[in-house]
């Protein structure tokens, strides 16, 4: 693009994985991309929608591996726009689920630049769907938690017991991203306010072909997963709007389903 054509910058939401889940709008936002930073969770059949004269920059940024440091991104996003270039941020769920959308929205009006936002689905909602199963429920489940189950550095983190308090009051259901390498600490704290019988999911990468999903308690928990090799991305889904699915009633309370 020539430099003093007006740049742009829109965050796109690719979903959980299956690029069939993409909205039209995001499609589009895509296709008329000039560059594209792409995050390393995005399902590269997203990228055909791409002009084959984009650039395609990886920008990878993934739990427990080496990943793109978020000032680089920042900076590669304002000098392209600057540049006046289309700059589509494409990246895994929804931009502002656990993306850190809002972070790179503040950078980039800091720097005078107007930003859209095309959401996507998140794999909270794609991974419980994908087992014929909803996050709320009249007679379950009153709302729904989306939580990190990873803390910032120098931050304490969820307050576990509390939240599973408040959920046992208030009949919601938990969404727990990022939480398998932490699984132990925060299984302990739920466990404060929530009985050991009570019904969870995990689902890991959700809606791809490589799906693999556990149903079990939460005291079996830590076991199941272990013991099944279950690992990131995953999502963990606490409350009793697990046993909508499908294979909920063919299980005991102590045995698990992985697929």
């Amino acid at each position: 693009m020539n430099a003093t054509t007006p740049g742009r910058c829109t965050l796109v939401g690719a979903g959980p994985g299956d690029p069939e889940l993409l909205t039209l709008k995001a499609v589009k936002a895509i296709a008329s991309a000039t560059v594209l930073l792409v995050d390393d969770l995005v399902n590269d059949a997203v990228l055909e929608h791409a002009s084959p004269s984009a650039r395609i920059v990886q920008v990878g940024k993934r739990g427990g591996c080496k990943s793109t440091p978020q000032a680089f991104i920042d900076k590669l996003m304002i000098t392209a726009v600057q540049e006046g270039e289309h700059v589509v941020r494409l990246k895994g769920g929804d931009p502002f689920i656990f993306g850190r959308g809002g972070e790179e929205v503040e950078h980039l009006r800091q720097a005078g630049i107007d930003v859209e936002v095309v959401n996507g689905i998140t794999s909270g909602l794609a991974g419980m769907s994908s087992l014929g199963a909803p996050l709320t429920h009249r007679e379950h489940a009153h709302g729904v938690v989306f939580v990190t189950g990873h803390a910032k550095p120098g931050d304490s983190g969820t307050d576990w017991a509390q939240l599973a308090a408040t959920a046992r009051q208030a009949k919601l259901t938990l969404v727990i991203y990022m939480g398998v390498s932490s699984l132990d600490h925060i299984c302990q704290g739920l466990l404060q306010g929530l009985p050991a019988h009570t019904p969870v999911a995990v689902v890991q990468q959700a809606s791809l072909p490589t799906q693999r999903q556990a149903l079990t308690t939460l005291g079996e928990l830590v076991s199941t997963v272990q013991r099944e090799g279950l690992q990131s991305p995953s999502i963990i889904v606490v409350g009793d709007v697990v046993q909508g699915a499908r294979a909920w009633a063919a299980q005991t309370n102590t045995s698990h389903k992985v697929a």
